[in-house]
C-alpha cells in the first residue's frame, strides 16, 4: 500500500513539476551555475600553482645556501680549521638532502599545476560549448513558443464562436428567404392575382387592337376582310346580285 501511495504522489507531483518547468529558465540557470564554478576553479588552480612557486623558492634558497657552505668549507680548510670545515660539511649534507627532496616535490608540483591548468582550460572550453548549445536551444524554444501561439491564434479563428455565429445567421437568412418565396408563390396563385392578370391581358389585347386600327387608318396595313366574305370567299368571287344583297 505504501509503495502505491508513493508511486501516486510521485506521478502527481512529477506531472506538476514537469508542467511548471520552463526549459529557457533552466538552461539559463545551468549557464549561471557553470560560470559560478569558474572562480572556485581558478582558486584551486592558484593554490596548486602557489605550492609549486613555494617549492621553487625553497630549491633556490637551498641551492644558494649550499653554494655558501661550499665556500665556507673551502675557506676553513685553507685556514687549517678542519673542525669548522667538518661542521660546514655536515650542514651542507643536510641541505643537499633537503634540496633533493624539494626538487622531487617540485617536479610533482609542476605536474599537478599543469594538470590543474589543463583541467581548467578543458572546463572553460566545455562551458563555452555548453553555453553556445544552451543559447541555440533557448532560441529554438522561443521559436517553438511563437509557433504555438500562432497555431493557437489560427485555431481560435478556425474553430470558435464566430464560425458558429456565421452558421447560425446563415441558417436564419435561408429560412427567411424560403418563407418569403413561399409567400410570394401563394400570392401569385390567389383568385385576386388571377383576376388582375386577366385584366392585364384584356388591356393588352385592347391596346393591340387600337394599334392595328391606327395602322389601318394610316394605310400602313390593308383592311381586314369581313366575316361574311371570309365565309363565302373574297369580294372578287361574288356576282353583282350577291354584292347588292350584301349591301
Amino acid at each position: 500500500m505504501w509503495e502505491r501511495l508513493k508511486r501516486l504522489f510521485r506521478s502527481i507531483f512529477g506531472g506538476i513539476i514537469d508542467a511548471a518547468e520552463d526549459p529557457e529558465l533552466i538552461l539559463q540557470q545551468v549557464i549561471r551555475d557553470m560560470r559560478d564554478q569558474v572562480p572556485k576553479l581558478n582558486e584551486s588552480v592558484a593554490q596548486v600553482m602557489s605550492n609549486e612557486k613555494l617549492l621553487e623558492r625553497e630549491v633556490a634558497t637551498l641551492e644558494r645556501e649550499i653554494t655558501e657552505l661550499d665556500s665556507k668549507i673551502k675557506a676553513a680548510i685553507k685556514m687549517g680549521r678542519d673542525d669548522i670545515a667538518t661542521t660546514y660539511i655536515a650542514s651542507m649534507q643536510e641541505k643537499q638532502n633537503s634540496l633533493a627532496r624539494a626538487k622531487e616535490q617540485l617536479a610533482v608540483a609542476k605536474k599537478a599545476s599543469q594538470q590543474a591548468i589543463r583541467f581548467r582550460d578543458d572546463y572553460l572550453l566545455k562551458m563555452k560549448r555548453k553555453q553556445d548549445e544552451a543559447m541555440q536551444l533557448i532560441s529554438e524554444s522561443k521559436r517553438a513558443r511563437m509557433q504555438e501561439q500562432l497555431a493557437a491564434t489560427m485555431a481560435s479563428f478556425q474553430v470558435g464562436d464566430a464560425a458558429g455565429s456565421f452558421d447560425e445567421m446563415r441558417e436564419k437568412i435561408n429560412r427567411r428567404a424560403a418563407a418569403a418565396e413561399a409567400k410570394m408563390e401563394l400570392s401569385t396563385l390567389g383568385v385576386d392575382s388571377q383576376m388582375a392578370q386577366l385584366e392585364r391581358e384584356v388591356y393588352n389585347v385592347q391596346a393591340q387592337d387600337a394599334l392595328i386600327a391606327y395602322k389601318r387608318q394610316m394605310g400602313l396595313i390593308p383592311d381586314e376582310p369581313t366575316a361574311l366574305s371570309e365565309s363565302f370567299g373574297t369580294e372578287r368571287t361574288l356576282g353583282p346580285a350577291q354584292k347588292k344583297a350584301l349591301e
